[in-house]
């Protein structure tokens, strides 16, 4: 190597070195949330290059980050809680919605990953008043949602004060779905995609418990009760109302055994 290539290369390798300690600018004590132009240095960059050089949230989507930024400011995700447990309908006695919540433990920084969904709701209908009367009578179709669900109101059945020492087992209704508007297939809300599960033709189990069950004749509404195989009856997804189609009864069980994805409850 001649001597002129060799002086070169430690010119550039002492210019690393201090790149490297920190000198020519660095993002040390200088680290900013977000985009910000005026979190500026000068000295060596991420890429290689020399020059103005940033520290700020935004430098590494723009590839202008300082040569140090990963180590002074390092990116910190967003980190959430566990969801809190669904809440009651807003509304008793009508088509209405629940929520549930989680809340955020650590914000991001220095470009990190954002914070996901805080908040998620979704469809319900409750039967009883808060004085603790039956509603349910006011309901003349079928209103449907996930089995899921069904979890959640067993749960807070257990520590509510509709609970019952003597609450009913409940019961399960066969029905194949004879028809359903598009609005099903487009839903796309993460509490609502169990609609896009509803097909024309699909043999698919409703359970029916309380408290949904009705207290005096301990049926859900809408479940076809006394109704021939050829009755056309209708139903609606609770959380859409365009959500809605009709179907036939083909028998009551004691218990549901259709897959998952096919599987609702009386709400």
């Amino acid at each position: 190597m001649g001597g002129a290539a060799l002086s070169g290369a430690l010119w550039l390798g002492l210019l690393w070195a201090g790149a490297g300690s920190g000198a020519g600018g660095g993002c040390s004590e200088r680290c900013c949330e977000g985009r910000d132009a005026a979190c500026v240095s000068s000295g060596w960059r991420e890429d290689g290059g020399y020059g103005s050089c940033y520290c700020d949230g935004g430098c590494r989507r723009a590839g202008d980050c300082c040569h140090d930024h990963g180590q002074a400011c390092p990116a910190l995700p967003c980190v959430v809680g566990e969801w809190s447990h669904w809440s009651g309908c807003a509304e008793q006695c009508k088509p209405n919605l629940r929520l549930r919540r989680r809340y955020i433990q650590q914000e991001p920084k220095n470009g990190g990953e954002p914070c996901p969904a805080l908040e998620e709701k979704a469809g319900c209908l409750e039967y009883l008043t808060h004085q603790g009367q039956d509603c349910g009578h006011e309901h003349v179709p079928a209103f449907i949602t996930t089995s899921e669900y069904g979890k959640e109101r067993k749960r807070r059945a257990a520590s509510s004060s509709w609970s019952s020492d003597k609450e009913e087992a409940g019961y399960c209704v066969e029905f194949k779905t004879e028809s359903l508007s598009h609005y099903c297939a487009l839903e796309n809300r993460p509490y609502a995609r169990w609609m896009q599960y509803l097909r024309e033709g699909h043999t698919v189990c409703v359970a029916c418990q309380p408290p949904a069950m009705n207290t005096d004749t301990h049926r859900c509404s809408g479940d076809g009760h006394n109704a021939d195989g050829g009755k056309i009856l209708r139903w609606e997804a609770v959380g859409n109302s365009r959500c809605q189609g009709t179907w036939k009864k083909i028998r009551q069980l004691e218990q549901c055994s259709c897959p998952l994805v096919h599987s609702f409850i009386f709400t």
